[in-house]
C-alpha cells in the first residue's frame, strides 16, 4: 500500500522500554537514556506525528530521581508543546479511558494546555503504581498535562478493557492498553476467561484494533508469560513492550491472523545477545485497515559487542593440565576483546552520535576443568576504553557436564 500523509492517514511513532535513569549516576553511561529520549521525541516532532505511543517502563526506578523527572519534563515541555494542531478526535467516554487521572480528558483538549504532540503511555513493570494512592511516575506526567496515562486496572479478578476511540478523516483506530501486571496472575486471569476487551457499539467491523500490553512475550515458566493466543483475534496490531530485544517488523501470529511488533527497548540494561540488536522505534501508518511499520534506527544508542568463547571447542590451544593454561586464556580473551573493540570503532566512524565508548561482553565457558582468572586485573588494561569495564568477562559452566562427569 502506499501511504501519503492525507487526511485520512494515522501517523504513530511508537516506542517502549525507555528505562530513563538507568544508571544515572554513573559516570559514563549516566546521561544515555535521556540523550535516546531526546532523539526519539525528536523523530516524533520532525515526522510530524499525530501522537507517540509508549509501551511502559519510560522509567527505570519506580521512584525516580529528581534529576531523572527533571530531565523527562523538560524534554516533554520542549517537544510536545507547541502551535501545531492535533488532526485526530477522540469518539469515546474520556471519564472511563482516564478514570484515574484527577483531569479525566486528553492533554490536548484541555484549554489550558497547548500541546502538539499527545502521547498515549501505558505504565511497565518498573514504573507500575504503588503505595496506598496506587501512583505511578506516571500519573505526575498526567498531572502535569504532558503525558496520557491509560490502560489501568485495579481489580485482581476481572479486567475489562476499554478501548480509546480515535478518527482522522474516514480512518478510525481502537486503542486498547493494558499496563503491566504479575504475569502468574494476568495468566490465571485469562485462563479463567476474566479479561474482555469490549467493542466500539458502532460498526465494530470498520475499527483498526490497536492493543499495547506489558507482559513478558517469552516463556519463563509454566505460567509465567501470555502465550499470544490469549489475546483476541479481532486485533490487528499488538505492540508489546517489556522485551528487550528489538524485533520492531510486524510479525503475523499464524493462528490468530493479527501482527505482533516488539520495538525493543532504547537502551541496554543487561548484557545478553537480545539487547546487542539494533535498537528501533517504529513509525506506524494507518489508514483505513491497513498498515505499514517504518523502521526508525536509534543513532545515540551505545554500542553493544556481544560473543560467546567455549574453552572445551579449543584443545589445540587450552589443556587444562598445563600450568600456564590461565595465562592463556587470559591473553585469548585479550585478543577478543580488541577485535569487538575494532569493530566498535569502525561502526562508530559511521556514526558520530553514537557515544564513544561501547558495551563490551565476553562470556567464557570454562567447563572442563579449567579455571577462571582475576576478572579485575583483566578489566584494568580497558578502563578507558569500555564503558563498561568492571563486567567484560562473565564466566560461566555448564552444569550437564558436571553431572555427566560425576557419573
Amino acid at each position: 500500500v502506499l501511504f501519503r500523509d492525507d487526511e485520512d492517514t494515522f501517523k504513530i511513532l511508537i516506542a517502549t522500554d525507555i528505562h530513563l535513569g538507568y544508571l544515572e549516576k554513573d559516570p559514563v553511561r549516566g546521561n544515555d537514556t535521556f540523550v535516546t529520549f531526546n532523539e526519539i521525541l525528536d523523530h516524533a516532532q520532525k515526522n510530524e506525528v499525530d501522537f507517540v505511543l509508549l509501551g511502559g517502563d519510560l522509567f527505570h526506578d519506580n521512584k525516580p530521581s529528581r534529576k531523572t523527572v527533571h530531565s523527562c519534563l523538560e524534554s516533554l515541555r520542549k517537544y510536545c508543546m507547541g502551535d501545531r494542531p492535533v488532526q485526530f478526535e477522540i469518539l469515546s467516554d474520556q471519564e472511563v479511558n482516564f478514570h484515574y487521572s484527577k483531569f479525566p480528558w486528553v492533554n490536548y483538549q484541555d484549554r489550558n494546555l497547548n500541546i502538539s504532540i499527545p502521547i498515549f503511555s501505558i505504565h511497565g513493570n518498573h514504573d507500575d503504581p504503588t503505595g496506598v494512592d496506587a501512583l505511578c511516575a506516571l500519573d505526575i506526567l498526567s498531572c502535569a498535562g504532558l503525558l496520557n496515562h491509560f490502560g489501568r486496572s485495579t481489580s485482581v479478578e476481572k479486567i475489562a478493557i476499554s478501548p480509546i476511540l480515535l478518527r482522522k478523516g474516514r480512518t478510525k483506530i481502537a486503542l486498547y492498553g493494558l499496563g503491566a501486571i504479575p504475569d502468574e496472575r494476568l495468566y490465571r486471569m485469562f485462563v479463567n476467561k476474566q479479561v474482555t476487551m469490549l467493542r466500539p457499539k458502532e460498526d465494530e467491523d470498520s475499527w483498526f484494533n490497536l492493543f499495547v500490553i506489558h507482559q513478558n512475550r517469552s516463556k519463563h515458566g509454566a505460567t509465567n508469560y501470555i502465550p499470544e493466543q490469549f489475546l483476541d483475534d479481532f486485533i490487528n496490531l499488538v505492540v508489546w513492550g517489556h522485551e528487550h530485544e528489538c524485533k520492531i517488523a510486524p510479525f503475523q501470529n499464524e493462528q490468530q491472523r493479527f501482527y505482533v511488533s516488539q520495538p525493543g527497548s532504547s537502551v541496554v540494561t543487561s548484557l545478553s545477545p537480545g539487547e546487542a540488536v539494533k535498537k528501533h522505534i517504529g513509525l506506524l501508518h494507518v489508514k483505513g485497515k491497513k498498515m505499514k511499520m517504518q523502521k526508525i534506527a536509534l543513532e545515540t544508542v551505545r554500542t553493544f559487542y556481544v560473543e560467546d568463547v567455549v574453552l572445551a571447542d579449543h584443545p589445540d590451544l587450552f589443556n587444562p593440565d598445563n600450568p600456564k593454561v590461565t595465562q592463556a586464556i587470559q591473553a585469548f580473551c585479550m585478543e577478543k576483546v580488541e577485535l569487538m573493540l575494532e569493530n566498535a570503532e569502525r561502526e562508530r566512524l559511521g556514526n558520530p552520535r553514537q557515544p564513544e565508548k561501547p558495551l563490551i561482553r565476553l562470556r567464557v565457558d570454562y567447563t572442563g576443568g579449567f579455571e577462571p582468572f582475576s576478572v579485575h586485573r583483566f578489566s584494568q588494561k580497558f578502563m578507558d576504553r569500555v564503558a563498561n569495564p568492571k563486567d567484560i568477562i562473565y564466566f560461566f559452566r555448564h552444569r550437564e557436564q558436571k553431572e555427566k562427569n560425576g557419573n
